[in-house]
């Protein structure tokens, strides 16, 4: 327990640091009182915390936490240390999506329609992208009795989606493939209230169904075949597996573009942290390390005083990796 009130103190700290950080420094106590609902000495701060800074941070933690947890539910399905929550191929089907409106503009007229509606364009084309991937995964599901052979078919909706956009990109310009590259490299900061109330929604309701699959969580760590003895429905339990994971990864992914490492490291970050692998403890415990590990990423890559800020894809990546690196040496175990 001395583990969870840690990380909820770091939680806060990195949430406060994420906040103060950026192109214009602003006083810690105009901070302070700017979320307190106080007076603050200029407005155009206060205007840059509630509206901008503000969002970007809770942005960074629904993401981080999101992924994380999509991630420990695909390594316990597929009983593998290496799945994310991109395998099943949500991600790609909403970069899809993207690329059409983008790069598919001789066609569809989609960087008309991007410039137009902005982020509501591109989010609404890649939820359909995920969301149309989501139906053949389904689907495949309910057809194929090996698990394993979900997660192939996933791979595969991966490598058609990245053909399709890699012949999208050959034909498009280079104004549309700039525009495209910039979606593809992930970013917090781009949300409005409205549609970061609407991202909440979905991440809630995702969340909520979590309470369901506990138990059968558990008992696929030892196997399907140990789980019907305990009376488990492997058929429904993994449908409602697959739904959480696609509705978590298609909606980041749609808001925020596609972000990497959070969702494969986390999770087994948590298990050596807590030498546990039980979900009850695991699943709060990811959310809570991934949202803290994508703000301490956020936060390098504000580069501080200036108003240029770096990939968050890079960011995670290369100060993620070496952290697990670092774990496993030490450990010298992984929890599956």
């Amino acid at each position: 327990m001395n583990y969870f009130t840690l990380l909820i103190v770091l939680l806060f700290v990195f949430a406060f640091l994420n906040i103060s950080l950026g192109s214009i420094s602003i006083p810690f106590d105009e901070i302070l009182n700017s979320l307190l609902g106080k007076t603050v000495s200029k407005e155009s701060w206060n205007t840059i915390i509630i509206n901008y800074r503000l969002p970007k941070t809770i942005t960074a933690i629904l993401v981080g936490s999101g992924l994380a947890i999509s991630g420990l539910l695909m390594q316990t399905l597929f009983r593998n240390p290496l799945a994310g929550p991109f395998v099943l191929g949500i991600s790609s089907g909403a970069s899809l999506g993207v690329a059409l409106l983008i790069l598919g503009s001789s066609i569809f007229g989609g960087f008309l329609a991007s410039s137009v509606f902005s982020n509501w364009a591109t989010a609404v084309a890649a939820s359909l992208g995920s969301f149309l991937v989501l139906l053949a995964v389904i689907a495949a599901a309910n057809k194929i009795r090996n698990t394993m052979s979900i997660l192939i078919i996933g791979l595969m909706f991966g490598s058609l989606t990245s053909a399709v956009i890699s012949v999208l990109t050959y034909f498009s310009e280079a104004e549309q493939i700039q525009q495209y590259m910039f979606w593809s490299f992930g970013s917090l900061g781009n949300l409005t209230w409205n549609e970061l109330s609407i991202f909440s929604i979905i991440y809630f309701i995702s969340i909520s169904c979590i309470l369901f699959v506990i138990k059968p969580l558990n008992s696929l760590l030892l196997g399907e075949n140990y789980a019907k003895s305990l009376g488990i429905n492997i058929k429904k339990s993994r449908n409602i597996i697959l739904l959480i994971t696609s509705l978590l990864t298609g909606v980041i992914t749609a808001f925020s573009g596609p972000i990497a490492f959070v969702g494969i490291a986390v999770p087994h970050i948590a298990k050596m942290i807590f030498s546990s692998s039980n979900h009850k403890l695991l699943i709060p415990a990811s959310a809570i390390i991934g949202a803290i590990i994508l703000l301490i990423c956020d936060s390098f890559a504000q580069l501080p005083t200036s108003e240029f800020t770096l990939p968050i894809n890079a960011i995670t990546s290369l100060f993620g990796a070496p952290v697990v690196i670092w774990l496993l040496i030490r450990k010298k175990k992984i929890y599956v």
